[in-house]
């Protein structure tokens, strides 16, 4: 009976062993799960304390200009818990750029290097504890050139009127300027008083002027004149215009919908050459040319300068520049001329003459050219890589001419003695005021620089446009 008993025993006990070891693997394999894979979502979670102190706790790499001039640095706060805090000794004029560090939040290349610059990225992590036993972040050092950076910031200041400027190296794609105005102190938001903090950042996110916007990556505009750079390749392209070849420039031409006439006094005659009607900014004859070659052509040569193109990053990600879908005659005719729904940011604007001005290719932007461990090591370089090919050369030659030969007196004021400075310039109209715009490329026999420039709404300031891209380019060229 004693052993039929203990057998009987047995069978519950064996049931609870193996529930607890069931239990016991459940709790181990949590355990396992969120040291894994959730320690990423606790450590961002904005109550983690210790996250901060982390964070805080040892100095962020430095980023500098091409030039080697520091742009955001890391300084000893002398204090706990907080061990080092973030400056930007320029604050305002490479706000467009380096962003911020708040607290809880970046932006800019703060952001989108983050890994980098806290040591987080694996290479850097390896790299500085087999080197120094502990991790370090890594410097930055950018595209951007000092006094090109300078002249665009004071020019927009100058001018006083929002808008956007950005240089870029036609041959590599390498960003020599990126600014925006308004603009910020990052410093105001590199604070630990939180309540300090949240005011400011309520402050500058009611501004009517929108100071923490990026104009130059992330805000859109009618293209007006500069758009006529893509009509006129795609009317090379398709074989039936020539640079010299007539073209029909109507005083008023006939659409067939709303609004039934375009009217232009700038043409001259009603049968100009490309290049004269390029010169001139003639509406009815590149709204002529859009209807003859019809929407496809337009949108596949607008889409080989990088229109629609979705998620491009330099490494700050810009909003697509874009050429819309499915329109009528009408609305293609617009589009040709730069007006309807076509749109583009300053740096779309800057990537037109960029394409031109090398033969066609059109380099991807780039803004970092090299991460470096404070040992000097170098973990990345930058490589320029081919980003569209916009034109074949024969046709990038063409319209570099037909850019070259623009007068001074088509109201842009950009061409400029001495310099062989290529510019397309125009205004594009949004209800009842325009946005100014110049793209332009120089030198126009050996280029080394491309400019895009935006204003808004300028009114009697519209001239300022093509000073900013005049003095950005003497910048580049100095």
């Amino acid at each position: 009976m004693a052993g039929s008993s203990g057998g009987w025993l047995d069978v519950p006990l064996s049931r609870v062993a193996r529930l607890c070891a069931a239990l016991l693997f459940v709790l181990l394999a949590h355990i396992t799960i969120v040291q894994s894979f959730g320690s990423y979502a606790l450590n961002a979670d904005r109550r983690n304390e210790r996250t901060l102190i982390d964070r805080y706790g040892r100095p962020r790499g430095d980023i500098r200009t091409y030039d080697g001039t520091p742009i955001a640095i890391s300084r000893p706060t002398g204090g706990e818990p907080y061990r080092y805090d973030r400056f930007y000794p320029h604050a305002e004029q490479y706000a467009a750029v380096t962003g911020h560090v708040a607290l809880h939040r970046s932006t800019g290349i703060e952001q989108a290097q983050d890994a980098v610059l806290s040591g987080e990225d694996p290479k850097v992590k390896v790299r500085s504890l087999v080197g120094e036993g502990a991790v370090e972040g890594a410097d930055l050092r950018l595209t951007l050139r000092d006094r090109v950076q300078q002249a665009a910031h004071e020019g927009l200041r100058a001018a006083g009127i929002p808008g956007a400027a950005v240089a870029l190296d036609p041959a590599t794609g390498a960003v020599l300027a990126l600014a925006t105005y308004p603009t910020y102190d990052p410093n105001a938001l590199a604070t630990f008083d939180r309540g300090l903090l949240a005011e400011t950042i309520r402050r500058l996110r009611q501004d009517p002027a929108q100071p923490l916007l990026n104009r130059a990556l992330n805000r859109v505009y009618p293209p007006g004149s500069t758009f006529r750079l893509v009509t006129t390749a795609a009317a090379l392209a398709s074989g039936e215009y020539t640079p010299s070849g007539p073209v029909d420039a109507p005083a008023r031409l006939r659409l067939p919908g709303a609004p039934p006439y375009l009217e232009t006094g700038r043409c001259g005659h009603r049968r100009p050459t490309l290049t004269y009607a390029f010169q001139t900014s003639c509406d009815t004859a590149f709204a002529a040319i859009g209807l003859q070659l019809g929407q496809d052509l337009l949108r596949d040569q607008a889409e080989s300068f990088g229109f629609n193109a979705a998620h491009l990053r330099i490494p700050l990600p810009a909003t697509p520049s874009r050429y819309p879908l499915g329109m009528d005659r009408t609305q293609t005719a617009l589009a040709a001329i730069g007006h309807h729904e076509n749109r583009v940011t300053p740096l779309m604007v800057a990537m037109l003459s960029a394409a031109v001005a090398n033969h066609g290719v059109l380099m991807r932007p780039y803004l970092v050219e090299e991460a470096r461990l404070p040992d000097g090591a170098v973990i990345n370089r930058a490589a320029p890589v081919p980003y569209r090919t916009a034109v074949p050369p024969e046709l990038a030659r063409h319209l570099a001419a037909m850019m070259t030969s623009v007068p001074s007196a088509d109201g842009s004021g950009a061409a400029t003695s001495g310099m062989g400075m290529a510019p397309k310039s125009g205004a594009s109209e949004v209800g009842p005021a325009e946005n100014a715009l110049v793209t332009a490329f120089a030198p126009a026999d050996a280029p080394e620089v491309a400019v895009g420039v935006v204003l808004e709404r300028p009114g009697d300031g519209a001239t300022a446009v093509a000073a900013i891209a005049r003095a950005v380019i003497e910048a580049a060229l100095r």
